[in-house]
């Protein structure tokens, strides 16, 4: 039992010692100078933009199809002679391919068959109404004589009812047989029709080029049956004017209300690196698209294509252009975020910054009201500490900002981050395992002061 006792202080004898440690390295490291690193302010033209990427399409493509079902028997030739395939360039009515015809002309000679049956009925019923008015007319004839004699010695009762009824029926005869010619008319017209549909099916067979423009895709070979149920199966994919391109460029919800119809674009393939293309938005598509909970917007990027350097379906990398500054003051965007301890501050201006800073926050509390442009603070250095400059913050693309202020002057060095003068000094030095690691250089260039404008910009 006293054994253990004995281990239990030991044990926090060990961990008291190294706690001094570690708080003695804190307060050794705390206290070392800092050397710290700086960028020059420059004059120069800025250009603020919105990146997202898209796809090359065609502005205008036609699905060719087939409307009749059949066998691929042959291609036909584009204007050069050869025979139609990926890339080639056709005109209006060029022969694209043509089906196996053979059940659609054979349906056409039946149709034909059947046209002249029905002209030939048609012809017999108008016969028959010729017969058949004879026939009213005979009968009528008789029919006035009878009446005048009457029933009488001279004409039987009999023979003047037989009379009577030969006229009756004759009239009937007549409109039966006027009712057959309409209906051969009928029969008639639809043999036409029919006629006309094997002679259009037929014509189907041979598949024509509707416009004019450049084969981007050929779907079918020789020898490949197609088959047209309900809807009609793709043959080839047309481009009508390669020298129109569209950009489809998927613009996320967050950018999408910097973007309008007639603004500038630029935009580079990776097939042709070294060239930069030109253009402007057509069109912002209204139906947004969700990909894991993150919305975006189709905008129509156009832009010609003379040379037909661009080629369907490339991956663009787009920039909107949103804004641009010409000769303007530019401050790298380290120095807009980077902050300074308080014990770093120039000790003329540590109780004017704090006090600043709670003004600030007054300022951009939910109810205040004041300043239409973005403020902001880059730290120049001062002997062995830095003092603010108040800026206005205007454009940024990425790298620099836009920064003007009265004691702002070109070429002027600002601090962009720091390091101890043991890292700058000795970069090998090794570091007691019983501390954390410090942030390096890098880290600490990009830290953003919890109270800065442009920290809170970008978040």
């Amino acid at each position: 039992m006293r054994r253990k006792r004995g281990i239990t202080v030991m044990v926090v004898i060990v961990l008291a010692v190294v706690g001094c440690i570690g708080m003695w390295w804190i307060r050794s490291r705390g206290n070392q100078n800092s050397v710290f690193h700086t960028a020059q302010v420059k004059r120069g033209d800025l250009l603020s933009t919105i990146s997202a990427t898209g796809t090359v399409e065609p502005t205008e493509v036609v699905d060719v199809g087939a409307q009749v079902g059949g066998l691929i028997k042959t291609f036909g030739k584009d204007k050069t002679g050869k025979s139609i395939d990926y890339a080639s360039v056709v005109e209006a009515g060029t022969v694209l391919a043509k089906i196996d015809d053979s059940l659609y002309a054979a349906a056409l000679e039946t149709a034909k068959a059947q046209l002249q049956q029905a002209a030939a009925n048609k012809a017999s019923a108008d016969a028959n109404v010729l017969q058949m008015k004879a026939k009213l007319l005979q009968a009528q004839q008789d029919w006035d004589r009878a009446k005048k004699l009457g029933p009488s010695d001279a004409l039987a009762q009999s023979a003047y009812d037989q009379y009577l009824a030969n006229f009756e029926v004759a009239k009937a005869n007549l409109a039966a047989t006027e009712a057959a010619v309409e209906q051969t008319k009928a029969a008639l017209a639809q043999a036409k029709a029919a006629l006309s549909t094997a002679q259009i099916n037929l014509g189907y067979c041979t598949i024509k080029s509707p416009v004019k423009g450049v084969i981007i895709d050929r779907r079918v070979n020789i020898g490949q049956t197609v088959v047209a149920s309900l809807s009609a199966p793709s043959l080839f994919l047309l481009a009508k004017d390669l020298r129109r391109i569209t950009i489809w460029v998927s613009v996320n919800e967050a950018d999408i209300g910097s973007i309008y119809k007639g603004q500038p674009v630029t935009f580079t393939v990776d097939a042709i690196p070294n060239r930069e293309f030109k253009g402007q938005v057509g069109k912002i598509r209204l139906n947004a698209t969700m990909t894991q909970n993150v919305v975006t917007y189709n905008v129509e990027v156009t832009t010609d294509n003379d040379d037909g350097k661009l080629l369907p379906y490339l991956t663009a990398n787009a920039r909107f252009i949103t804004g641009r500054r010409e000769d303007v003051v530019l401050a790298p965007n380290a120095a807009l975020r980077w902050s300074p301890r308080p014990e770093q501050i120039a000790p003329d201006f540590r109780k004017k910054q704090h006090a600043e800073k709670g003004s600030k926050r007054d300022k951009n509390s939910p109810g205040a009201v004041g300043t239409n442009q973005t403020r902001g603070t880059i730290w120049i250095e001062q002997d062995k500490f830095v003092r603010p400059i108040h800026v206005n913050i205007g454009l940024t693309d990425g790298a620099f900002t836009e920064v003007e202020g009265k004691n702002v002057s070109d070429s002027m060095n600002v601090v962009v981050g720091e390091s101890s003068k043991e890292a700058a000094t000795s970069p090998g030095t090794e570091r007691s395992p019983l501390m954390p690691q410090p942030m390096g250089r890098g880290q600490r260039q990009g830290q953003a002061s919890p109270d800065s404008p442009a920290a809170e910009r970008e978040r």
